[in-house]
């Protein structure tokens, strides 16, 4: 019996093939922008882990997403254990099915309105929205597509110029901009109900904040620029906050993810983002010894070792 990793972005794999390796896990890796599966056989037995991520169309894997929803669906329905599976995934691609859950959990979040439609849509669905406020794309991932407006007019320019683009799942959010008190978020990270350790990440030049070590070195696949200061280790978020995540996680069946918040100048801390599919800052780890990979690597083995004994790992 092995892992099979389900996954679209070559460039974000090393790392998890390196941690399963030195973990003694056999795997085998599933690459899901294109290909096929017998939806009337039986998928082999194994532990899945759903590594797709909401950015897929930026690396022109547009069928990615929905190939993977529909085959965690056909694994589910026979029984195979999928980690993050297809309820995780779901929040995953969207940030309207995010914030309600964030919300239903009594979890501060920014408020957001969704738009369906083109220009004249986004104009009558802002009518009304206070400023700040900035705009997202609903499955979005890595940042792209954040863009600050402080007045009406401002965004009434953008869009009539066509600077805002229309997203891969066509619903544009427009949401509560939060002025930070420090310009920083903190993402914290999560494997199997444990809380591995925070990071701070710089927002001075903008959202597009992906800490993996290839979206700073490929410019085409993951618009991050930076040095090394651009990610640090936090030590000091609540306890409480971590509780409350934890919880979260539990109840919305998700086994992996970083939550992503931000603190503003009264204190108040917002949840804003979930992100399954995350990646781990190469530099803050090898400084503090840190590894979330090599946490996904023990849930796998643990997770294949109780499935070879039958008896499961509870949730």
């Amino acid at each position: 019996m092995k892992a099979y990793i389900i996954y679209e972005n070559e460039d974000w794999m090393p790392p998890l093939r390196s941690a399963l390796d030195a973990a003694d896990v056999p795997y085998e890796e599933w690459f899901v922008d294109d290909g096929h599966f017998d939806v009337t056989g039986t998928p082999p037995e194994g532990i899945f882990l759903n590594r797709m991520s909401a950015s897929s169309h930026t690396r022109g894997h547009g069928p990615a997403v929905e190939h993977t929803r529909q085959l965690i669906a056909w694994l589910e329905r026979h029984g195979r254990r999928v980690v993050n599976g297809s309820h995780a995934f779901e929040l995953e691609i969207s940030k309207v099915q995010q914030h309600a859950a964030l919300e239903q959990a009594g979890l501060r979040t920014p408020a957001t309105r969704a738009v369906a439609g083109g220009p004249e849509a986004l104009l009558a669905a802002a009518q009304d929205v206070p400023t700040p406020f900035v705009t997202k794309h609903n499955r979005g991932g890595k940042g792209l597509g954040v863009q600050l407006f402080r007045t009406h007019e401002a965004f009434e320019e953008a869009v009539r110029a066509g600077d805002i683009p229309t997203p891969p799942a066509h619903i544009t959010l427009l949401q509560q901009f939060v002025e930070a008190a420090e310009p920083f978020i903190t993402r914290c990270e999560f494997v199997d109900g444990e809380f591995l350790y925070a990071i701070t990440s710089d927002t001075s030049d903008g959202f597009e904040l992906c800490p993996a070590d290839a979206c700073r070195t490929d410019e085409d696949r993951c618009a991050v620029d930076g040095d090394d200061s651009l990610f640090a280790l936090r030590e000091d978020v609540p306890a409480a906050l971590i509780d409350r995540y934890k919880a979260f996680l539990n109840r919305e069946q998700i086994d992996i993810a970083g939550i992503e918040f931000i603190e503003d100048t009264e204190g108040q801390i917002w949840t804003y983002d979930i992100n399954g599919t995350t990646n781990y800052s190469p530099e803050v780890e090898d400084k503090h010894d840190l590894s979330g990979m090599a946490a996904v690597a023990d849930l796998l083995k643990r997770e294949l070792e109780a499935a070879a004994t039958g008896e499961g790992i509870p949730s």
